[in-house]
């Protein structure tokens, strides 16, 4: 199988990209600025340089490579950074997931949207079902609200993604920020204070690796123009989430919250149903405290 991943050097990307050649797949892969150092077992992927928003392009590219199915993993994430980019949060995951779709016409698609698109749902209606209607409160669920409706007039898979974690997220999310404080606790470069946001939130954690695999699921066997929780099914806050990151890393710190941290709408509870991937023969093969493992050995 020949994927095209759109975001190769992002979070999710690399890991996704192993997980295919591992399984002899051949990989195709879009970035923008700057080429992505990816590690030596990943140097024959083919890479490509294009933004969402350079239509003809993009059209371009996806056609010379002629891939059997496009991994749409490019794109702005980050909940609390949309409020202050609404504009550019539009461009590039409404109108880049437009581009890519019409540059992709007649080739099975997975666009990667966010579990953020349902919203605030009361507790005694969890964990979620995709056939929930979605509510987004912030700009980001907007966004990506917005290009699920793109993605499902042009028969594409949608794959709702809760919190994945690991090696490799961007530091502005908040466990990353975290293993870096304590790192550089450990290092003796911070005071043994830990700046946090809202510890309260509760969250469905889903190791990346784990998601890589059911993206590669969702290419092969996604229904068009359905939807998919990619979820484990149970949540965690992330002040428990901490605990554990704190216990790996043996590092002992005052926690403080941080109201530079906080964001001004923060759901308090998002726990998935996945049956529905599930049934595709996808399974979470790995735990919230590996995940966290995996990321403090890539910074501690």
């Amino acid at each position: 199988m020949h994927l095209l991943i759109t975001g190769i050097g992002g979070f999710v990307g690399p890991r996704l990209a192993r997980h295919l050649l591992e399984r002899g797949d051949r990989v195709t892969g879009t970035y923008v600025g700057t080429p992505p150092d990816l590690p030596p077992d990943l140097k024959s992927v083919d890479l490509h340089e294009v933004d969402l928003l350079d239509a003809p392009r993009l059209a371009q590219v996806v056609g010379a490579a002629a891939p059997d199915a496009v991994v749409g993993l490019a794109g702005l994430s980050h909940v609390g950074e949309s409020w202050k980019r609404m504009g550019d949060y539009f461009h590039v995951n409404v109108v880049g997931t437009e581009n890519l779709l019409r540059a992709a016409a007649g080739i099975p698609v997975v666009v990667a949207s966010s579990a953020e698109v349902y919203g605030a749902v009361p507790e005694d209606e969890q964990p979620i079902a995709e056939s929930r209607p979605v509510d987004p409160r912030t700009p980001y669920a907007l966004t990506k609200a917005a290009a699920e409706r793109i993605a499902f007039e042009r028969g594409a898979v949608v794959a709702r993604s809760f919190n994945l974690i690991g090696p490799g997220q961007a530091p502005n999310f908040a466990l990353p920020a975290f293993a870096l404080q304590l790192a550089a606790i450990a290092r003796g470069e911070q005071e043994p204070v830990l700046k946090v946001g809202n510890l309260s939130a509760q969250r469905d954690f889903v190791h990346v690796d784990d998601g890589a695999e059911a993206y590669r699921v969702l290419a092969e066997k996604g229904r068009p123009g359905e939807v998919y929780n990619l979820a484990c099914g149970q949540a965690w806050s992330i002040g428990d989430a901490l605990d554990m990151l704190m216990k790996t890393s043996g590092v002992e710190a005052r926690v403080e919250q941080d109201p530079e941290r906080m964001r001004p709408v923060d759901l308090p509870l998002l726990v998935g149903d996945s049956k529905r991937l599930r049934d595709l023969g996808w399974q979470p093969r790995r735990n919230l405290e590996q995940a966290l493992a995996d990321l403090w050995a890539t910074v501690g």
